[in-house]
């Protein structure tokens, strides 16, 4: 990292078996027009995937098949830092130390930890409720300037705000304050659910037609937008109303680099069939050459271990710097 640049942190829990087109289109291609113009770091969120019960070897092969997914999706290592969280012990240690400054009453006003709460009411364990304040943590270590988030993270950049500024305000300038990075509108930064297209297609969704993953084979990819929800007015076209002809729509146009209203324009004499499958053939030629490339690097182990042993050993650097700084200023006898 140059020290020229602005910082980046952002990371994707390895919690699926593949990232979601939504978090392709939106996310990770916004990261990838980033990493020139920023010092990014781009993390595999290991720690945080286990406030939901976990198989140990589900998360292992997962977490290197994000790795390779994120390098498939156009990220540089050469460019970016990309490292697994639980390979950079500080992430555990600066979070105790700012769960020491953390309010209860902040951690209780998320409500993320409300909404996860009753999805998973059988397993409300502490992380769920500490998540935020190890977000922090990760955050915080980095000196990160901007944090790459939907609005429903927002919140917990805020916190991390907070904490930052309550540390700093007790023992002078430790942390830099993040500012959340709400990238510009794009369309695929607005891809619904398939089956519900009033929700955002995430792979928590019930019901499987309704999300499609980067990994999906091509038939899978065009028999679930043939399956997707639309109505029963039989126009291709973008109205208010229309949610799951306007999902399609901004899929389309997405995958294809079109505008909503070129993509509208094109198909307004067609029936919903036609417009379905050249939808759907459409996204899964958007994803041939990204699978391509995953299989090739999951074929490579030892290139992806490089990758990961080196931002482990490059973020560690950074962070340690960071830990060190501030279990000076809380008054810690030095290693």
């Amino acid at each position: 990292m140059t020290g020229d640049k602005k910082v980046i942190l952002s990371g994707i829990q390895p919690s699926g078996d593949s990232i979601t087109l939504g978090n392709y289109l939106g996310a990770l291609n916004n990261w990838v027009k980033l990493q020139d113009e920023y010092d990014c770091l781009y993390m595999l969120a290991d720690m945080h995937t286990l406030t939901v019960r976990q198989e140990a070897a589900k998360l292992r092969s997962r977490t290197l098949s994000l790795l390779a997914q994120y390098i498939a999706a156009g990220l540089d290592p050469d460019k970016n830092i990309m490292f697994i969280q639980s390979h950079v012990p500080a992430h555990a240690e600066l979070a105790w130390i700012l769960n020491c400054y953390t309010q209860m009453g902040e951690l209780g006003r998320m409500t993320q930890f409300k909404d996860k709460s009753q999805k998973h009411a059988d397993n409300v364990n502490a992380g769920l409720f500490d998540y935020p304040v190890l977000m922090a943590a990760d955050i915080l270590l980095y000196k990160a300037d901007l944090v790459p988030v939907g609005t429903d993270q927002k919140q917990h950049v805020e916190l991390t705000r907070d904490i930052a500024q309550r540390f700093n305000g007790i023992y002078g300038d430790v942390f830099t304050v993040p500012e959340p990075y709400i990238a510009p509108p794009s369309a695929g930064s607005k891809i619904k659910s398939l089956q519900d297209p009033t929700a955002k297609m995430s792979k928590s969704d019930p019901n499987p037609n309704g999300c499609i993953f980067m990994l999906d084979p091509p038939e899978v990819v065009v028999k679930k937008i043939k399956r997707a929800v639309t109505d029963s007015e039989a126009e291709v076209a973008y109205r208010e109303g229309k949610d799951g002809i306007n999902n399609l729509l901004t899929i389309y146009a997405a995958v294809t680099g079109k505008t909503v209203e070129q993509a509208a324009n094109e198909f307004s004499d067609s029936g919903y069939g036609d417009f379905k499958a050249a939808v759907g053939e459409a996204t899964a030629e958007r994803l041939r050459p990204f699978q391509e490339k995953y299989r090739e690097l999951m074929n490579n182990k030892d290139y992806l271990e490089a990758v990961y042993r080196s931002g482990a050993e490059r973020a560690g650097r950074l962070a340690a710097r960071t830990l060190s700084k501030v279990m000076k200023k809380v008054g810690f006898v030095p290693r």
